[in-house]
C-alpha cells in the first residue's frame, strides 16, 4: 500500500521573537510538572482524558503502525485489583528482587511497596506496546520502532495531561504482565507503563530536586 500524498498543513509563521517567547512559555509550563504520589479523589471529566489520549496518539511512530493501546481505568474494583497485584510485585522488589544499588538510588525519595495512589486517583492509564498486530488469518503484521514510538506517545500524553492541569505518576512495577490479565488485553500487547492521573491532594509534597543545567545535557556543534 502506498499512501496518497497531500500538502503539509501550514505551520504558523512566527517572528524569531515570538518563537523564542513561545519556547520560553512552554518551558515555564512544563518545568512545573512533578511526579506526584499524593492524589485527591476529586473527579476528572472523561472528556479531558479522551482529548489527552488523542494528543498522545498523534505522536510520530514507525511506519505509521501506531503500536500502542491505552487501557483507561476508572472502575474502583479494577483499580483495587491493580493495586493488589502491583503491591505484590513491589513487595518482592523491595524485599530482595532489586539490587542494592537500585534501592540505594531510590532511598532519598522514601518510596516503598505501598501504592495507595493506585486506588485514590480517579484514573489509571495502562499503556501497552504492540510488537505485532494479528492479521486476522493466524499471521502477524510486524510493527517497527515499537519502544521508541510508544515512549514518544507516552511523553505526549504526560505533557498534555500536565497542560490540562492534572498531576501524573509513571508507575512501572516489574513484571507488569498482571495488567494483561486484569484488563483483558491480548498476549501480543506488552505493558509499557502504568500512568496514574488526577488532581494532587491538597497536602501533596514532592522532593526538592534540581535538574542538570543545559550545558551538561546538550552539545551544540556550530
Amino acid at each position: 500500500m502506498t499512501y496518497e500524498s497531500q500538502p503539509l498543513p501550514p505551520l504558523p509563521r512566527y517572528t524569531e521573537e515570538e518563537m523564542l517567547e513561545r519556547a520560553r512559555s512552554f518551558y515555564e509550563r512544563i518545568r512545573t510538572r512533578r511526579t506526584v504520589r499524593d492524589f485527591s479523589d476529586r473527579p476528572v471529566p472523561r472528556g479531558v482524558i479522551e482529548q489527552c489520549v488523542r494528543a498522545a496518539a498523534s505522536a510520530p511512530n514507525g511506519a505509521n503502525r501506531q503500536p500502542w493501546h491505552f487501557a483507561i481505568v476508572s472502575d474502583p474494583a479494577i483499580k483495587a485489583q491493580i493495586r493488589e497485584a502491583a503491591e505484590d510485585e513491589e513487595h518482592a522488589f523491595y524485599g530482595g528482587r532489586a539490587p542494592a544499588e537500585w534501592l540505594d538510588a531510590l532511598a532519598p525519595f522514601g518510596t516503598d511497596e505501598q501504592k495507595p495512589f493506585l486506588e485514590t486517583a480517579p484514573y489509571l492509564i495502562a499503556i501497552f506496546s504492540e510488537s505485532y498486530e494479528p492479521d486476522g488469518k493466524g499471521g502477524r503484521i510486524k510493527n517497527y520502532y515499537v519502544n521508541e514510538s510508544v515512549g514518544i506517545a507516552s511523553g505526549f500524553l504526560i505533557a498534555a495531561l500536565h497542560d490540562a492541569g492534572l498531576a501524573t505518576l509513571t508507575h512501572t512495577p516489574s513484571p507488569m504482565k498482571f495488567l494483561n490479565a486484569i484488563l483483558g488485553r491480548p498476549a501480543h500487547e506488552r505493558p509499557f507503563l502504568l500512568l496514574v492521573v488526577g488532581h494532587p491532594a491538597d497536602d501533596a509534597r514532592v522532593p526538592r530536586i534540581t535538574k542538570k543545567p543545559l550545558g551538561e545535557i546538550a552539545t551544540f556543534l556550530e
